[in-house]
């Protein structure tokens, strides 16, 4: 039972459904679940320490499915950052079809993926980005609302009016992200303008997600409101799950004299990576969404993707026309 849409054409698979780049849980084992489920799976570029490893990483993600998955590509301002133009270099060289954008002025990447016949999808915050995307030439947009884990933007609008504004203004396809894990809201980003979902937080409590079982019945167990708002002092606001380390940023940084220096020991990506491989639920910071409030349980891919799509169908078919009757 397929679900056809502009998305579903575009990148040639049979649900509407895309798995987000996540730092450290995009791996092969997961994108090649959710690629083998009807979905798009997505490998995190920055999850690998090398754009090397990444190759390897895509050869091994090809040889779990044959079916499409993307890579995802995060541009974001560093001190030191990484090698980008190597990161995408690898990407094209090893064939891959399908990548999704994210973070700050993506031209030359968008550019190069372009010129290489490859579909990008970008993923942004905020309807005058998503227009700024469109003019670059990329295929779709992702367009993340308020309720989403990560970085959600400085404009707190969430979906329920973003999409649809969004929708107003872009013309290329467009994925709904940022709160959405179950039929409910797939009929939902459906009807506010969009061609799809885009679920990360919802991914990572699967059986497939290559993290630690007691992170993933901690996003069973918290509800919508156990997410915390860090950095918002510093204008780089983002959404993490709720435990002793976010809880400690957030108390930092309410004094007004604060900085990044005085959290910068507690934030350590490293330590998010300890949390999720450990199942230390306070070693760092665990990035998540208010989505956790309709995780119920921990599901396999293909189980999830057909619940969600079965779900859909019901509404669709059955409880809707109920109210034009």
């Amino acid at each position: 039972m397929k679900l056809k849409t502009r998305i579903t054409e575009l990148l040639g698979i049979d649900y509407p459904i895309v798995q987000g780049g996540m730092m450290w849980v995009g791996r092969a084992e997961l994108a090649a679940a959710v690629s083998n489920a009807g979905g798009l799976g997505i490998l995190t570029a920055l999850t690998q320490p090398t754009p090397d490893a990444l190759r390897e990483e895509i050869a091994r993600c090809r040889s779990m499915t044959d079916k499409p998955f993307g890579v995802n590509l995060t541009i974001l301002p560093s001190v030191n950052p990484p090698p980008y133009a190597e990161y995408r270099r690898a990407i094209i060289e090893s064939g891959v079809k399908i990548v999704e954008t994210a973070g700050h002025n993506p031209q030359e990447h968008v550019a190069d993926f372009k010129a290489n016949g490859i579909i990008v999808v970008h993923k942004c915050t905020a309807v005058r980005h998503a227009l700024s995307a469109e003019r670059m030439g990329v295929d779709a947009i992702s367009i993340d609302g308020f309720e989403c884990a990560g970085h959600p933007g400085e404009d707190d609008i969430p979906g329920l009016v973003l999409i649809p504004a969004a929708a107003d203004k872009v013309t290329i396809p467009m994925l709904a992200s940022g709160g959405f894990g179950d039929g409910r809201g797939l009929v939902a980003a459906l009807a506010l303008g969009a061609e799809g979902i885009n679920m990360g937080t919802r991914f990572c409590a699967t059986q497939e997600a290559p993290i630690h079982d007691r992170i993933k019945q901690l996003l069973v167990d918290q509800d919508e409101r156990a997410t915390n708002l860090i950095f918002r002092s510093l204008r780089n606001t983002g959404r993490v799950a709720k435990n002793s380390v976010s809880d400690k940023v957030v108390e930092i940084l309410r004094n007004p004299e604060a900085t990044f220096a005085d959290v910068a020991h507690l934030v350590k990506g490293a330590d998010g990576r300890t949390a999720l491989e450990t199942g230390d639920v306070d070693a760092g910071l665990v990035w998540a969404g208010q989505i956790q409030g309709l995780i119920h349980d921990v599901p396999s891919c293909a189980e999830l993707l057909e619940r969600i799509v079965s779900e859909a169908r019901s509404i669709i078919d059955q409880r809707l026309p109920q109210f034009t009757a």
